[in-house]
């Protein structure tokens, strides 16, 4: 007995996305199915089987070669199928038989437990093998030998349209919510092109993106076919799973999106790259077209040739850019290694982390202290932090618009990828992506629309196809997988080496207090000694001098421990600014020099008078900290000298002495440098004096520079001679 598979329930385009296109019960008419269980009998076979095949079967008996036709060669086919069938091999093969005076592709695959054979017919034009093969192998040569993506699809289409004989080949590449582009496309010259159009992603619902990875080809000859259905014997009442087969039958609903289109044969092969559905080729005709199976599979090879070659390009770039990505890496450790304060390297190598991390601007946040790249708005950049702040993650990356806070600012960025590299001090690397205002040029209105269709009224597939154009707002190119991995890496590279900084930092700042007590302990003394001589003998003039020097140096140590606590936690440094004479403030500074370090001469050129307006007591912690660095660092005379020209000061400080290391050179003003603390001459020293100058200059609006010349070591700070607004 006999018995046909219909449909569970009527399709529509609202239940399309749940319909079991794996397990139609029908197959296409052009060719004929036969499915053995691991027996040998026929378990199910098409309605037409029969007819077409010019036999006489019927399902639950095991054949033999007399009712396949008598040719041995099907039934030796059919057994080996089963055969393998029986041993658990998957047996996809094919071959070119004839039944009564006709020629078939018989293709042969076992699936779920039944052995599928699926006999075609095949057209008088198939002869011609042996010049369709050269051209197959011309064709693949060609795509071996592309050099990008967009090229490699160009000619992908132009070689199957030229083997398949199709009207339109259309190449679609497959974006990251599942819409596609058509980015490539081959076609007759009559009609509309449709290059550059974008598609829903509900065009392919999840089911049948499913079935395009499983198999890769899929024909239809005539879409305008009556489906053929299948017979099945009385015990065997699972449906058929079709998922492999070359006849199955289309979804209606596909049907009517073909039949809007104008499109009349039409045959897809998948680019599956990675195991997802990269990309596709379609093919359109606008009559029916039977192409034969030896073709369609020369197209499924170039397509799987496409999808090696799309892996291997992605792949090569990907390596590209994760080897500039690990370079920027290592350089910005070893300058954090090297003792540089973390948020001063991230933000001095912004614009080689924007081309890393393809974005617009920049972020680097630290205790507090904001530092931009890029046009972001200072107060939504700090808002931003806070919220960053709130979310508690290492890792925050977003592409909408709407997730971000409210940006006042002329830029409006809508991605954003955060990496918190120190969560106690509240420090992140932001980088930022503009909003992507995008004009889509869809293929027809995208919506699903209520029409009276084939099947009734109801929501059906879209009736025109011509261009309709949307403009989109409110997001940003989305992180890819390569830009997130490069955060992950350059988040965890960052977080190391700051951590292990911070911790020399407590370390240092340990010795320091054991530092400034041995230091506060030598001016007391020589109080101490003082007060004592004042006591025994006349000497007030001296001992008078002797007191304000070690008041002096005393205040210098508090003082620069107070502007350490103060630049360390990110509150900058306290101005006052009067009118003052330069030049008599330097000269009263080089007598008190002279009175507590006699044995060291002083070269001094001041010009008569330079009047400025500064805060005195800053002038005097900068020079004083410039002769005490070459006191110790340097041997023989001090010069000293001061200049004024063009609105600013100018005081050069030398001393004779070895050229500072390259490598030295880049971190003299950062506090607590290494050769500093190793100083055999200033064991005492943490190397505050030049990273204090720095600072203090920055905060005037001048700078503190490094050279050496003619066998000295030279710092040069300018100042200008009035405040800057």
């Amino acid at each position: 007995m006999s018995l046909p598979f219909p449909p569970v329930e009527p399709v529509t385009l609202d239940n399309c996305e749940r319909e079991p296109i794996h397990i139609p019960g029908s197959i296409q008419p052009h060719g004929a199915l036969l499915a053995f269980d691991r027996l040998g009998r026929l378990m199910v076979m098409s309605a037409n089987a029969n007819a077409l095949l010019g036999l006489e079967l019927t399902p639950g008996r095991a054949p033999r070669v007399a009712d396949l036709g008598g040719d041995a060669d099907v039934y030796a086919a059919v057994q080996q199928a089963v055969t393998s069938l029986g041993s658990g091999d998957s047996m996809p093969d094919s071959r070119e038989v004839s039944l009564n005076g006709h020629d078939f592709d018989l293709v042969l695959h076992a699936h779920a437990g039944l052995c599928l054979c699926e006999f075609e017919l095949r057209d008088a034009s198939a002869d011609r093998l042996s010049s369709f093969a050269r051209m197959a192998y011309r064709s693949m040569d060609k795509l071996k030998r592309q050099p990008g993506i967009d090229r490699l699809l160009e000619v992908a289409v132009a070689e199957v349209r030229a083997m398949t004989g199709f009207d339109r080949v259309m190449a679609y590449r497959f974006r990251h919510d599942d819409s596609g582009d058509i980015v490539a496309e081959a076609r007759r010259d009559d009609l509309e092109a449709y290059v550059g159009r974008r598609y829903p992603a509900s065009d392919i619902p999840a089911q049948a993106r499913r079935l395009y990875v499983l198999n890769t080809l899929r024909l239809i000859p005539d879409v305008r076919y009556q489906p053929v259905l299948l017979l099945a014997d009385a015990g065997h009442v699972e449906p058929v799973d079709l998922s492999h087969s070359v006849l199955r039958s289309v979804s209606p609903i596909h049907v009517e999106y073909l039949t809007n289109m104008g499109v009349a044969a039409s045959m897809s092969v998948s680019i599956v790259v990675g195991g997802r559905l990269w990309g596709m080729l379609a093919c359109h005709h606008m009559a029916p077209l039977a192409v034969p199976y030896a073709i369609r599979m020369a197209a499924d090879v170039i397509a799987q040739l496409l999808a090696a070659s799309v892996q291997s390009l992605a792949a090569r770039e990907r390596e590209a850019v994760m080897a500039r990505a690990a370079l920027l890496r290592t350089d910005i450790a070893a300058q954090i290694v090297q003792g540089r304060e973390a948020q001063d390297v991230l933000a001095q190598e912004a614009p080689a982390l924007c081309e890393s991390l393809d974005c617009d601007a920049l972020i680097v946040g630290l205790n507090g202290r904001v530092r931009l790249h890029g046009p972001v708005d200072e107060a939504w950049a700090a808002r931003l932090l806070t919220w960053l702040q709130a979310r508690d993650r290492a890792l925050v990356h977003v592409d909408r618009c709407d997730e971000l806070p409210e940006s006042d600012g002329p830029e409006r960025y809508c991605g954003l990828l955060a990496l918190r590299f120190d969560a106690p001090r509240q420090g992140w690397l932001v980088a930022l992506r503009r909003e992507q205002i995008e004009t889509i040029r869809w293929g027809g209105k995208p919506e699903k629309e209520l029409m009276h269709g084939p099947l009734g009224p109801r929501l059906t597939p879209r009736g025109s196809f011509a261009e309709w154009r949307e403009t989109v707002r409110g997001t940003a190119v989305p992180w890819s997988d390569v830009a997130l991995e490069t955060a992950t890496l350059l988040l965890d590279t960052v977080s190391r080496v700051h951590a292990d900084r911070v911790l020399e930092l407590d370390r240092l700042r340990s010795q320091l207090w054991a530092v400034l007590g041995h230091d506060l302990r030598d001016p007391l003394h020589t109080l101490s000694v003082a007060s004592i001589v004042l006591d025994r003998q006349n000497a007030a003039d001296r001992i008078t001098t002797v007191i304000r020097n070690s008041t002096n140096r005393m205040q210098r140590l508090l003082r620069d421990l107070q502007d350490i606590t103060r630049l360390q936690n990110g509150l900058g440094l306290a101005l006052e600014a009067e009118d003052t004479d330069l030049a008599a403030l330097l000269a009263q500074q080089l007598e008190d020099h002279r009175a507590t370090y006699p044995d060291t001469p002083l070269d001094v050129s001041l010009p008569a008078t330079l009047p400025a307006r500064l805060d005195q007591m800053r002038l005097l912690q900068m020079s004083a900290n410039l002769l005490s660095n070459a006191r110790h660092h340097g041997s023989g005379r001090i010069g000293v000298q001061l200049t004024g020209n063009a609105g600013h000061a100018r005081l050069r400080v030398s001393n004779p002495a070895e050229p500072i290391a390259p490598e030295l050179v880049d971190g003299l003003f950062d506090p607590f440098k290494r050769q500093s603390i190793s100083n055999p001459r200033n064991p005492g020293s943490m190397g505050l004096g030049l990273y204090i100058v720095d600072q203090v200059a920055a905060a005037h609006g001048g700078s503190i520079r490094y050279a050496y010349e003619d066998g000295e070591v030279v710092f040069v700070l300018e100042l200008p001679l009035a405040p800057p607004g």
